[in-house]
């Protein structure tokens, strides 16, 4: 069974844990219609890399 030598200390836990920091969201905008959304997700208004493909509630209304 693995015993440790010696206690690691808060600085050296601290840099252990350094690369698990969460980041921001990566964005794009849409060609069509200039919106911000997330990469590789569909907008709100229903297009995906500058094509339609889904109908929403508000484009039907048009």
């Amino acid at each position: 069974m693995a015993v440790q030598q010696n206690k690691k200390s808060v600085s050296r836990r601290g840099n252990h844990r350094s690369h698990s920091a969460l980041s921001n969201p990566q964005l794009s905008e849409e060609p069509t219609t200039g919106e911000v959304i997330r990469r590789h997700h569909i907008s709100a208004t229903g297009f995906y890399r500058g094509k339609k493909v889904l109908q929403t509630k508000t484009s039907e209304e048009e």
